[in-house]
């Protein structure tokens, strides 16, 4: 009878076993996750910032003063900031954490809080199952300490890129009414010319337009002037056998604004009679003549807008630099004539600004 009974016995577990087995078979099925994966993006100048988490919800849980729900002190050991894999950060670019230098690269990014102060781990071993193996005296690359501060509430957790400027942004990982906040930062100058400096080898290398974007983006940083000016000349010239050469107002306005930043005062002159003799549209005409009016090159100035009003007559902001010109030249009767002229042909949006130079021009008042 014992023997009869241990028998059905196996029979059932086998029975159950092998309907585990066909009802949870190894699989690669797309269902969904209590803590979904997210994927946040942000481009800080150059530099390209992915942030890879899975985000649990609250729950009704008070997860900043719940035993168990956030690892405190790292004891047992530090927190994944997310749920799941450990959160990871990348940087494309060299950057700054909280003004400490971190290296272009994909890290692991664990917490480990003490109250409502925070240390920030960025761990070159990136690849793991929450902080349950992260080696804190051989696996972390940089740590900062940051405190956090109250946010609106956030249900899920998440992070939220803030007060970003043109070279910073502000990290917050967000959860219930708690944000961690960290500064990441770049050496702008210094990223965007090496991008431009790659870059201008690829498919670029063929544009005359990227290389005159590149050289006005040094130009309007005040960097790289002296190599930012052969990309100028770059974009005029053409490359191999003067292949893509493309000569015209635009790049030569970028050529000679740097020029004229680095004192080339002879080579200046010889771009300004370029331009004289340079076909363009009355956009190019107008960039170029105000660069003359504030270079104080009045006659140039004068004959280009000359040249713009030919083919454009009733351009109003060709017959605003043409009266400037003459006013500084001494001929205030033409300025005032051809400055009333232009402020009969300005749209209503610059009518006032027209106005006051007619004003001021009239009372002998008017300056750059």
């Amino acid at each position: 009878m014992t023997s009869k009974i241990l028998t059905i016995l196996c029979a059932i577990a086998c029975i159950f076993n092998s309907h585990a087995q066909r009802s949870n078979p190894f699989h690669t099925l797309n269902t969904p996750s209590s803590s979904p994966q997210v994927l946040e993006m942000q481009k800080l100048g150059v530099t390209q910032i992915e942030i890879n988490y899975h985000s649990p919800a609250l729950r009704n849980r008070d997860v900043w003063n719940t035993p168990g729900v956030i690892p405190q002190n790292g004891t047992p050991i530090a927190w994944r900031a997310g749920a799941n894999m450990n959160t990871t950060i990348s940087f494309s670019t060299d950057v700054f954490i909280e003004g400490q230098p971190l290296s272009a690269g994909t890290y692991g990014f664990h917490i480990v809080p003490n109250g409502n102060k925070f240390k920030l781990l960025f761990a070159h071993n990136n690849n793991q199952w929450g902080s349950y193996y992260l080696d804190t005296n051989k696996d972390i690359t940089l740590s900062v300490d940051v405190s956090g501060i109250s946010c609106p509430k956030s249900e899920q957790l998440d992070y939220e890129f803030l007060n970003r400027t043109e070279n910073s942004v502000v990290i917050g990982l967000e959860w219930g009414e708690k944000r961690i906040p960290f500064t990441v930062s770049v050496d702008l100058n210094t990223t965007v010319v090496k991008s431009l400096r790659k870059e201008l080898r690829g498919i670029n290398t063929y544009r005359w337009e990227a290389w005159n974007d590149a050289a006005s983006w040094c130009l309007n940083h005040n960097t790289n002037l002296e190599e930012a000016l052969t990309w100028a000349e770059r974009s005029i010239l053409g490359g191999y056998n003067g292949f893509g050469a493309n000569k015209n107002l635009t790049n030569l306005t970028t050529k000679a604004r740097i020029q004229q930043k680095l004192n080339k005062t002879e080579e200046l002159q010889q771009t300004i009679i370029e331009a004289l003799s340079t076909v363009g549209t009355a956009y190019d005409i107008n960039t170029f003549s105000m660069f003359l009016i504030r270079n104080k090159n009045f006659d140039e100035a004068l004959q280009l807008s000359e040249i713009g009003l030919k083919d454009n007559p009733k351009v109003w902001y060709l017959m605003l630099n043409h009266g400037i010109s003459n006013y500084f030249l001494g001929k205030k009767k033409t300025a005032v004539k051809m400055l009333d002229k232009a402020h009969q042909n300005t749209p209503d949006s610059y009518k006032s600004y027209v106005g006051k130079v007619l004003d001021d021009v009239k009372n002998g008042t008017y300056k750059l």
